[in-house]
Parts: structure tokens; C-alpha cells; sequence
């Protein structure tokens, strides 16, 4: 779609919410393009994705009152409340950063409040990002790999959870350790049940039973939660969505060093637009949706380059929370004056 068609788009009945939602209407300061069209990497197939910010209303301030949000699933739509998108920024949510780093003629309305926004869009910037933008890849990263193991033996899958499971655990197992050294050890063994399966040993004493039960809570809810990654790995791949995440994966790493390494925030990646399509469209998959090692050496690459960029990233450990206090009451008391 033309950014014409868009804009004609939302002059249809289906968007009339955006008009007659007491939270929206004349409180919008901010409505952009989403997803693969703000991304640039949209084909024939892809849905239109509108992204916003609207004010609370002067008695929601007085009231400490907040909605949040307005959803709209039948046209993918989500506008956020200014309180809500602030905190959402301070901590340098993928998400919501990138709605500050649109294209010009991405925007399809900017209110007064909203252009203060843009203009002072750098306060937001901090190390954060590299935990929040490197936290989603990692989760896009999970899916590709949890779908390839699933579609392999059930040794490998195996392996793979129990790795998902060091990942995850080497936290608090290693202060467990400090106290218990080699009291637990998880491996991969014979089973009449599975083939294969992970067992554990346990071997100590005296040990507090909210913290045992930490343990066993947290492996569990691991344990489920890559139960239903294969789930929706399987959807994915009837729709033809896995390459979708692979291609997301990569895009998240390079907007993140844009603003680790030059202080940007760069939504519409067209210097990676050919990498990001060819992902997209099965370059680096075969036909039973496995990536290549091509594929994960790259990733390998970028996780290693956005360590390095953290490190020495000039950005500041945390957002200029003075600056962004003194711009939300800037904002806030502008309406509170002007609409009561």
C-alpha cells in the first residue's frame, strides 16, 4: 500500500474508533505506521499496522487515572497512553522507541504534544537498550531454534531444553552452588517413556524449602513455556511466519546498534533491506523451515557485536530522568490549563 491508500484507509468506517473513543479523538497526538511498512520489509501480503499515543484527560490526571491503551484487533491497531508509552520508552522498548524513529511521511498525524515528543525523543536513549532490544531478539532466537530441534530427533530436543534450562537457571543455580557445590546436576539419559528425557540429581542437606521450591518452579514453568513455543512454532510455520521471526530477529539487532553505536533510533532499516527480504523469504531456510549454520553464524555475529557495542556504547547507563519528568509535567500541566 501507498502511503496515499493508507491514509485513505483510515478515513474508513473501520477507523472511526480513532474518532469516537472517549480516550482517543482529540487527545491522539500521535499516529504512525507499524510493523513491516514502518520497517520497510512489507510485501503484497502484509497487514496494515497503526501505531499511537494519545493524552489522558485533565480528569484522569487530577484522578490518577490511566487507560493505558485502546486495542483495536481488527484493524492491528494500538495507541497508547502518554503515561503508559513514557515508561514504556524509559525503558527503551522496541515496541514503542520505534514509533520516535519513523520516516518522515510515516507519521500520519503529529499534534503538538507529539512533536515535543519527537523533538526530545534523545532523553529516552540509554544502555537499556541493549538488554531490552537483545532481550527480544533472544526471544525470536528461542523460536527459531525450539522449531528446528522439534522437527528433528528427540535427543536434540532434549539437548536443546536442557540448554534452555542452563540458560535460564545459571542465576540462581549458581548461588545455589555457593552453598551446595555440585548438590544438583541435570543430563540427558535413557527412557522407557520418551526415548530420552532429562533427569536430575539432587544430593544435600538442610536446605530451605521456599528455595527448593523456587527450583522446581522455575524449571517447570521453563519446561511449559517450550512446550508451547513448539505450539506456536507449528502455527508459524502453517502460515509461513518462521522466516518472519527470523527476519525480525536480525532487524532488532541492527536498530539497537543504531542506538548504542550513533544515538539513532532508525525504524525504517533500508540499508539492511536486502538481507532482511532474502531472510524473509526462505533465503537462509530449507523447505522443512530448519535454518542454515549460515544463518546462525550471522546471529552469532550480531550478538557478539551488540556485547561489544553495549560496552562501549557512549550512551548513559539509564535515561535522563529529570529531563523526562520535567517534560511530562511540561505536558500535563499544558492540558490541565487548557482543557480543565
Amino acid at each position: 500500500m501507498t502511503i496515499n491508500e493508507i491514509k485513505a484507509e483510515l478515513k474508513t468506517e473501520k477507523y472511526d474508533f480513532l474518532k469516537t473513543n472517549k480516550n482517543l479523538g482529540e487527545n491522539i497526538i500521535l499516529l504512525g505506521l507499524g510493523g513491516s511498512h514502518a520497517y520497510g520489509t512489507s510485501n503484497e501480503n502484509s497487514d496494515l499496522d497503526i501505531r499511537g499515543a494519545a493524552l489522558n484527560s485533565g480528569r484522569n490526571i487530577l484522578l490518577k487515572k490511566d487507560f493505558e491503551q485502546v486495542t483495536d484487533s481488527l484493524t492491528d491497531t494500538t495507541i497508547y497512553s502518554f503515561d503508559k508509552l513514557i515508561t514504556l520508552l524509559v525503558n527503551c522498548n522496541p515496541n514503542t522507541i520505534e514509533l520516535l524513529g519513523l520516516k518522515p511521511e510515516h507519521y500520519l498525524y503529529i499534534g503538538k504534544a507529539g512533536q515535543q515528543l519527537l523533538d526530545n525523543k534523545e532523553m529516552f536513549l540509554s544502555q537499556r537498550a541493549a538488554h531490552s532490544f537483545g532481550g527480544y531478539a533472544n526471544q525470536q532466537l528461542r523460536r527459531l531454534e525450539n522449531g528446528s530441534v522439534r522437527a528433528q530427533n528427540q535427543h536434540l530436543r532434549e539437548q536443546h531444553l536442557l540448554k534452555v534450562i542452563n540458560g535460564v537457571t545459571d542465576n540462581f543455580m549458581g548461588k545455589f552452588a555457593e552453598y551446595h557445590p555440585n548438590a544438583v546436576s541435570m543430563y540427558i539419559d535413557r527412557s522407557e517413556r520418551l526415548g530420552e528425557e532429562i533427569y536430575v540429581d539432587f544430593d544435600f542437606k538442610h536446605y530451605p524449602l521456599r528455595d527448593f521450591n523456587m527450583i522446581l518452579s522455575e524449571t517447570a514453568a521453563i519446561e511449559r513455556e517450550y512446550s508451547k513455543l513448539g505450539m506456536r512454532n507449528s502455527k508459524a510455520i502453517e502460515h509461513g511466519k518462521i522466516e518472519k521471526h527470523a527476519m525480525h530477529l536480525v532487524r532488532l539487532y541492527y536498530m539497537a546498534f543504531d542506538i548504542l553505536e550513533r544515538k539513532k533510533i532508525v525504524t525504517c532499516r533500508e540499508a539492511e533491506h536486502d538481507l532482511l527480504m532474502s531472510i524473509r523469504n526462505g533465503a537462509f531456510s530449507n523447505e522443512q523451515n530448519l535454518f542454515s549454520d549460515e544463518f546462525y553464524e550471522m546471529v552469532d555475529g550480531l550478538e557478539k557485536r551488540l556485547d561489544y557495542a553495549e560496552k562501549n556504547t557512549d550512551l548513559p547507563k539509564e535515561p535522563d530522568y529529570s529531563r523526562i519528568e520535567d517534560f511530562v509535567v511540561s505536558v500535563n500541566y499544558e492540558i490541565l490549563k487548557e482543557r480543565g
